[in-house]
């Protein structure tokens, strides 16, 4: 499947009816927001690395590491 470029996806989205229009930009505001989220989850689980290294590496959890 080839994706569109962005001059044809504004074409398209101009000749829409503006009712539709408003629903395009709906969405695609719903996909930023969801990729920032995603982006925020991912940095929030890097950052957690190290401020669990002590708990997670651990002689007496050394059987869990096998899992």
């Amino acid at each position: 499947m080839m994706l569109p470029n962005a001059k044809v996806l504004i074409e398209k989205i101009q000749s829409l009816p503006p009712e539709r229009v408003a629903e395009v930009d709906d969405f695609v505001e719903f996909l930023r927001t969801r990729e920032q989220d995603r982006q925020f989850t991912r940095a929030a689980a890097q950052a957690s690395v190290p401020a669990f290294a002590a708990a997670w590496d651990n002689p007496e959890d050394e059987a869990y590491d096998a899992l």
